[in-house]
């Protein structure tokens, strides 16, 4: 490692396309700082389950290290019992692997290093920088002052080293109540930096941890678990959102309270994800699920991981809406229809088309030879050169879109109507001699002929016609459903809208079930939950976990253009 290196440039930094954080960390280890030594982590809470912008941190985190041959942790920050379950863990680990990412052996757990930060409270009452308050939370708020008046000293701040090192191991014993007592650094109730005024280091918890169970009656905060879990694992870039700025300076005060110059963890902050018609609050989310607005967390109207992979998103698609987005230190409230654009794209070049009638009507051919089946030859992906060819079974009487036939349509409709003709994609061209009614005057049935000479390959085939409609042979048709999902809020920033309730903002039409639609055999065949199909004219699907052998569930993934943004303009 060359220590002598000079600093990139942000002219050499563009060239080489990276961004002010991977800036930060090529020229330290350019410098050989850490000994030259890269290594990462990704501290989730295991309290609810990761949504999008959790993939945001875990592309940085993970994909940092990848990029400068270095390693990332798996550190679950599980430190507050009452929110935490094994549930939350193992969902954890399998949206990091969906996502494409791996900790080998790397997987630490903050509940690892409760000895050792109960010591180094230990060492830091008895260096006088810490003590225990017996106020409660309210008075110790109260207390704080504001960011331009100093705060009020505890009464108990200048207890005697032996009665704080006394009180604080009664508090771990469980002799005290929840909220009765506290552990608070020492350091400036006059700091200008809020968090500097006697911080609480940590708070009495009496539920079990799922890990160590009843060890524990006291439980570390966060500002001084993290950078001290930073230090013991080796941490070198401790990676994290901008709401973490106003941190740093007291995650440094507790980290050199352990490193020296040979090694330190160091944290960078970057710009969080905020996406348009989405919370991201993870008490948020926990709510939708709690109070049964969604399905549950896997919902996948919901933004998390496991609710974009049930909808059947990608991995790829999201890395390169990451990617896309990029890293900043600024805020931004990112167009939901960016990540939409990315799926598209993503999916676009991987899914296997087919047919599917989500609102059949009966066409029957009056021409075509009763009880005869004929297959047709149907591309797979037109955009995959190896994606090969399916066939699919075509017959007298077939089912269209309700959609597709007008008995008395406006100028450039090209679809079908009375007198007119289409192509039925990959077979052959028909023209509409009638159609058959119900007592309400609904249509029934829609009556065509074929012109035999017009099927795909043969010489007719070039004859001309303005529209081709999808369809599906009626006997060999599989009924299925199908969930068409649409954005989860109907506000652009619910965030913002401060004085109504999120729940308030839920889009009602954000899910509709359409029962009995028709599925070309192949599909219905090679159906399988994240398994990405195109239903042709209509969207991109996956098969939903729901699903049984005899009822098939597709959940649409998205449609094929943004007609949202269209409507909304």
């Amino acid at each position: 490692m060359d220590t002598n290196a000079t600093p990139v440039t942000p002219a050499e930094n563009e060239a080489r396309g990276m961004n002010f954080v991977e800036e930060t960390v090529y020229n330290d280890l350019q410098a050989g700082k850490n000994g030259g030594r890269l290594n990462t982590r990704f501290p989730p809470e295991p309290n609810g389950y990761l949504h999008i912008g959790h993939a945001k941190a875990i592309c940085m985190d993970f994909g940092i290290a990848e990029k400068f041959g270095g390693t990332c942790n798996l550190r679950f920050d599980d430190t507050n019992p009452v929110k935490e379950d094994v549930e939350y863990v193992d969902a954890i680990r399998e949206d990091i692997h969906w996502l494409g990412f791996d900790w080998g052996d790397r997987e630490y757990y903050a509940s690892d290093y409760f000895p050792k930060l109960y010591d180094l409270a230990i060492r830091l009452i008895k260096e006088g920088k810490a003590y225990v308050d017996d106020q409660s939370s309210e008075d110790i708020a109260a207390q704080k002052g504001t960011p331009t008046q100093p705060g009020t000293e505890s009464p108990y701040r200048n207890r005697s080293v032996e009665e704080n090192l006394d009180l604080f191991t009664r508090m771990n014993a469980g002799e005290f109540e929840e909220g009765s007592r506290v552990l608070r650094a020492k350091i400036d109730m006059a700091s200008p930096n809020m968090h500097f005024r006697d911080p609480i280091m940590y708070r009495i918890i009496k539920t079990p941890h799922h890990r160590t169970g009843t060890t524990w009656k006291v439980y570390p905060m966060y500002d001084f678990a993290h950078g001290q879990s930073d230090y013991f694992e080796g941490v070198t870039h401790s990676i994290c959102t901008l709401e973490f700025t106003v941190h740093r300076p007291l995650y440094e005060y507790f980290v050199k309270e352990l490193a020296d110059e040979s090694y330190c963890p160091r944290q960078i902050e970057f710009n969080r994800l905020n996406l348009t018609y989405t919370v991201m609050s993870k008490r948020k989310l926990l709510q939708l699920v709690k109070e049964g607005l969604v399905a549950g967390w896997d919902d996948p109207r919901m933004p998390t991981i496991s609710g974009l992979r049930r909808r059947g998103f990608t991995p790829r698609s999201i890395r390169n809406f990451v990617d896309a987005i990029g890293y900043t230190k600024y805020e931004a409230l990112n167009s939901i229809s960016l990540l939409e654009h990315a799926v598209r794209d993503d999916l676009n070049k991987v899914a296997t088309r087919g047919m599917a009638v989500i609102n059949p009507v009966k066409v029957v051919i009056t021409n075509y030879p009763e009880g005869q089946t004929e297959m047709v030859e149907m591309e797979n992906n037109p955009e995959d050169p190896n994606g090969g060819t399916h066939q699919m079974p075509f017959s007298r009487e077939l089912y269209i879109e309700r959609d597709d036939f007008m008995e008395n349509p406006p100028k450039k409709f090209f679809r079908l109507a009375p007198e007119g003709e289409v192509r039925l994609k990959g077979a052959y061209i028909v023209k509409c001699t009638g159609v058959k009614k119900d007592a309400e005057g609904n249509i029934e049935e829609i009556y065509c002929t074929y012109d035999p000479d017009t099927r795909s390959g043969l010489p007719g085939s070039s004859r001309k016609v303005k529209g081709t409609l999808h369809w599906v042979s009626a006997p060999t048709a599989v009924n299925a459903t199908a969930r068409i999902y649409d954005r989860l809020f109907c506000v652009e920033n619910p965030a913002a809208e401060t004085e109504r309730d999120f729940r308030e903002m839920l889009n009602p039409d954000s899910l509709k079930v359409v029962e009995n639609i028709k599925v070309e055999p192949y599909l219905a065949e090679i159906a399988k939950p994240g398994v990405p199909l195109q239903f042709q004219r209509i969207g991109y699907f996956t098969l939903d976990p729901d699903s049984t052998p005899g009822s098939l569930i597709f959940n649409r993934t998205i449609a094929l253009k943004d007609s949202w943004e269209k409507i909304n303009k």
